[in-house]
């Protein structure tokens, strides 16, 4: 797949499109993406998605903006791996933010793009003051088609991101796998950190969190990306209430039987089952007796899984 972030150098070789956030790559967002690629097919033009970096709500209102549910490098791969041949990365700043809707239409969806078949989903929004639809989509194209997809359930559920970031933040993974298609994951670069998890007998991979994480607490996990293959742990996602005031989150996981040196690694945490919230100990003693209860608790619900 070719990722190109310069809108202004596009190759302008017609291409069929899918524009959107694509937070997470859920089930509707997949049902979007296979509708792509076979209108691709039939029409015998490359499959390019166009998605923004950052997240718009990050750019208008950056105290108040979801969590994200995948990161750049993930969500790429993502669209890799359902076909996408090209993608399309526009930073969403003041001047992409001012573009007028026929703007955005005539300037970039025709003539730097060269679209010539558009899917959006139906409540697509888009231009200054989010005044374009699908109905003025519809009417101020000239070079390309559009079509419109439809709601995606799963059991009775609209698939979208915020179905999926409020079952992550109740701890229901189960329903957010179910809208995923997946287990939810977490991937990064393992960090050195403070060294407090080898001095407590519970040594951790730890990834340092950029954004607000979706989902906070302790959690049974399998860690791929491992020598030897994926292995078993507890992994925290949180603030660390007990050893600092205001920290930063980080997502730090001990691994069950390991302990290799693993800095700089690109890993992947699967979150399977949550096992209690994050809190606030009365010391470090305290702290560590519950460590090891919740290696205990996720050693018998991988037993149990077989």
């Amino acid at each position: 797949m070719r990722v190109q972030r310069d809108l202004t150098s596009a190759p302008g070789s017609p291409v069929a499109l899918t524009i959107g956030n694509f937070d997470g790559v859920h089930r509707g967002h997949q049902a979007m993406l296979a509708r792509l690629v076979e209108a691709a097919e039939d029409l015998r033009l490359p499959p390019a998605v166009l998605t923004f970096d950052p997240h718009p709500r990050e750019y208008f209102s950056p105290s108040n903006a979801p969590a994200r549910l995948s990161t750049l490098r993930s969500k790429l791969a993502l669209f890799r791996a359902y076909g996408v041949a090209i993608t399309f990365v526009a930073r969403f700043d003041a001047r992409l933010a001012a573009r007028t809707a026929d703007e955005f239409v005539t300037d970039i969806l025709e003539r730097r793009l060269a679209t010539r078949w558009l899917l959006v989903g139906e409540d697509f929004r888009f231009g200054r003051g989010r005044t374009g639809d699908l109905a003025f989509l519809r009417s101020a194209a000239r070079q390309f088609s559009v079509e419109a997809m439809g709601t995606v359930e799963v059991d009775g559920r609209r698939a979208s991101s915020s179905a999926v970031r409020d079952a992550l933040a109740c701890g229901d993974l189960d329903l957010a796998a179910a809208l995923l298609g997946r287990s939810y994951t977490i991937t990064g670069h393992v960090a050195h950190g403070d060294k407090l998890g080898r001095t407590l007998g519970f040594p951790t991979a730890n990834l340092p969190l950029r954004h607000p994480p979706a989902l906070t607490g302790i959690f049974a996990v399998c860690v791929h990306g491992l020598p030897g293959g994926p292995r078993a742990g507890v992994a925290s996602v949180g603030v660390r209430p007990t050893i600092t005031t205001g920290g930063r989150p980080i997502a730090e996981a001990y691994l069950f039987d390991f302990d290799e040196a693993i800095y700089g690694r690109l890993i992947t945490m699967e979150f399977l089952r949550k096992l209690r919230d994050e809190a606030r100990f009365s010391d470090v003693t305290a702290l560590t007796r519950q460590i090891g209860r919740d290696v205990d608790d996720a050693r018998e619900y991988f037993a149990a899984r077989g």
